[in-house]
């Protein structure tokens, strides 16, 4: 793991959830694999192993740079900029 640039500038705490699942796969009808959490504003968006990549695509429009994992137990972080585990 490393410290990129982008993480000294999130929000401390983190965000509260807009919600508990990816709200786009739901419209869609779609079935998310795994969540990610935005670590700016709390979008919860589905993973690249989903079919619509809910979380890649709000990074995309928002140029929000980090997002963690919203699944239970895991910790990770990932900075879609450096494209690295931060």
């Amino acid at each position: 793991m490393s410290e990129c640039q982008h993480v000294a500038d999130l929000p401390r705490p983190e965000p509260a959830p807009l919600s508990g699942a990816c709200l786009e796969c739901e419209a869609a009808g779609s079935h998310p694999v795994q969540l990610r959490l935005c670590l700016v504003c709390g979008h919860v968006g589905c993973c690249d192993s989903s079919p619509h990549r809910h979380a890649s695509q709000h990074f995309r429009d928002t140029g929000h740079p980090a997002m963690r994992s919203f699944e239970p137990g895991e910790t990770w972080r990932w900075c879609f900029v450096d494209g690295s585990i931060v």
